[in-house]
């Protein structure tokens, strides 16, 4: 396996807890929020939904696969120093919000 990719069984294991603390929860992130954020995502990802220049598109990804992902960049387990950057600095809640919001989102065709 390449590094910087995870097998999908070790993804799964990432975004289980998290799936399993918003089940519980019931708590989901604040849309206005994610969307007050998403300004300085969309600076790299395309709001349209498609990869360009290999940057991945987050339009339409499911909530808890957000989740993982920033969290597995917090931890420094993916590599992507400015992706890492990002992600430290933002808490939980608007990590929540953010995923919320792009989760809503469909991509353009």
């Amino acid at each position: 396996m390449s590094k910087g990719r995870r097998s999908p069984a070790l993804v799964w294991l990432a975004v289980l807890p998290v799936a399993i603390v918003l089940s519980a929860t019931g708590r989901a992130g604040d849309l206005a929020l994610g969307e007050y954020l998403s300004a300085e995502c969309v600076t790299c990802h395309q709001i349209s939904g498609r990869q360009v220049a290999g940057i991945p598109a987050i339009i339409g990804l499911p909530e808890e696969a957000f989740v993982a992902m920033m969290d597995s960049y917090r931890r420094r387990e993916r590599e992507n120093q400015v992706m890492q950057a990002m992600a430290v600095r933002l808490s939980s809640e608007e990590v929540a919000a953010l995923a919320a919001y792009f989760g809503s989102l469909k991509p353009s065709q």
